[in-house]
């Protein structure tokens, strides 16, 4: 068999260590989640019109701005949707938040709030769902889209009969763009779904526009019941408006996963992150004594989540290669209850050498906050390796580019050596193991070399692996450029 025709074609990607889609051999080296740093709380669900119940957060970074975008509901839950609005803040930074006084929704005889979809609005408020549409040739008037459901009020209950479909100039004035729901009951069947974040993304990858949602399985109606599962839908279109039937992703295990939050990452868009929330339905932690000396409301200690880590590379899967939390749960009864660690939609870049997603906490509680995790750009995962050293062949491939660039991190005693091979896996000539220099330290961007210089050029369009022999070291990503 031909070995190109079975090689990877990378082109000039970024790749991250994500999964082990470039892998084919590991000795001493692991792939190991990283965990977020918590920077704390950057904003307070505090204003008469949010409250402790609100929820549902999205992050938009346009251009040098932050947009945040959230479901702002006064009273509890099962209370109903009449009296929830959607909320708009923002930000330079990404720490620090303002609500801008947008005098569009009254609110109890003022307009001075910062609502942008309020009661006298379709009944998309519980789950509007905002994004930048970043598909080429997009008319201006309609850069920013959004998707939000209609719901059942007899019932009080959020069933969603239907998606309607949303476009904005600025991402703050709004206007409905279709009168019926782009995606209603036949594309998914007698109940649609009861999801309350939709997100919705143009995908260079793919070339269409990717929504996901959620679905069920078992019986929906009956969401404690055995082999009834929160699940994962997906569906996609052409042009916003004409979409194909919605199919459960698959992925194990199966457990109850909320709130996908699934996302190109901004620095290698051919890959998603997902963010779902792993809610662990009848799990109780809290006592009702420390729920009661914690302030945290008795019906929302029966369960508690987190959020956990999952990607794809487009299509019907998700690669869960890490099981386990990623921003777990923390210390304390408040921490510990039902619907709290959720996940907004949104992993930014918020310096030059981080990026930041946003986790809610404290729900349904006075103290009902967001707060802010970062990660260094890159860093969801790593190619780790101990002290004692190990070493990472990559499958066959074919890369565009001059130069190869590392994300890496070594200790003081560590450092990375990296061999070219050609499709045979024999060394190419002085691109051996013996002729790398090492790198040591801590960098974004890093330039592998050898003995007779940087320039790969000569490989271009050749099958090629990359063989990487590391010490007290932390791989992150690599592309050619």
């Amino acid at each position: 068999m031909n070995v190109k025709k079975r090689s990877i074609d990378l082109g000039s990607r970024r790749e991250l260590f994500v999964d082990d889609y470039l892998i084919e051999r590991m000795d001493g080296v692991h792939l190991e989640l990283q965990q977020p740093r918590d920077e704390g709380p950057v904003f307070w669900t505090d204003r008469p019109w949010e409250g402790q119940w609100t929820g549902y957060f999205t992050v938009i970074k346009d251009s040098d701005s932050f947009r945040l975008y959230y479901r702002g509901k006064p009273t509890p839950q099962n209370a109903g949707v009449p009296d929830e609005v959607t909320c708009y803040a923002e930000s330079s930074d990404g720490a620090n938040w303002t609500r801008p006084s947008l005098g569009i929704v009254d609110i109890e005889g003022s307009k001075d709030n910062n609502v942008i979809i309020g009661p006298e609005s379709p009944d998309v408020r519980h789950n509007f769902t905002p994004f930048l549409d970043t598909r080429p040739g997009v008319d201006p008037s309609e850069r920013f889209k959004g998707l939000g459901g209609l719901f059942d009020h007899d019932r009080r209950e959020a069933t969603t009969h239907g998606l309607l479909l949303y476009g904005s100039p600025d991402g703050i004035h709004w206007n409905q763009l279709k009168d019926e729901p782009v995606i209603n009951q036949s594309h998914r069947g007698p109940l649609l779904t009861d999801t309350s974040s939709i997100p919705t993304f143009w995908s260079e990858a793919e070339e269409r526009y990717v929504c996901y949602m959620r679905d069920w399985i078992g019986d929906p109606r009956r969401p404690g019941q055995v082999g009834t599962l929160r699940w994962i839908g997906r569906t996609t279109s052409p042009d916003l408006i004409e979409w194909e039937p919605v199919e459960k992703m698959q992925y194990e295990p199966a457990e109850q996963l909320y709130t996908s939050n699934v996302q190109p990452y901004f620095r290698a868009p051919h890959i998603y992150i997902a963010l779902p929330a792993r809610f662990m339905l009848g799990r109780q932690v809290v006592t009702a004594e420390e729920a009661k000396a914690a302030n945290v409301h008795p019906d929302f200690i029966y369960d508690c989540s987190e959020t956990v880590f999952m990607t794809s590379r487009g299509g019907q899967s998700f690669d869960r290669t890490f099981r386990e939390g990623f921003v777990k749960p923390g210390i304390g009864a408040k921490h510990w209850i039902s619907r709290t660690n959720y996940a907004a939609i949104g992993v930014v870049q918020t310096s030059e050498t981080d990026m930041s997603l946003y986790i809610q906490q404290e729900c349904s509680q006075p103290t009902s906050q967001l707060r802010r995790y970062s990660l260094r750009l890159d860093g969801f995962a790593s190619a780790k390796t101990p002290y004692a050293g190990g070493e990472l062949l990559t499958k066959p491939f074919t890369f565009l580019g001059t130069r190869l660039v590392l994300n890496f991190a070594t200790g003081a005693a560590g450092d990375i050596r990296i061999e070219i091979q050609g499709a045979n896996g024999e060394p190419l000539p002085g691109y051996s193991l013996e002729d790398s220099r090492q790198l040591v330290g801590n960098y974004i961007e890093r330039e592998a070399s050898w003995q007779i210089g940087p320039d790969l050029s000569k490989f271009v369009d050749q099958t090629i692996r990359l063989r990487f022999v590391m010490k007290d070291a932390d791989l992150y990503a690599f592309r050619f450029r």
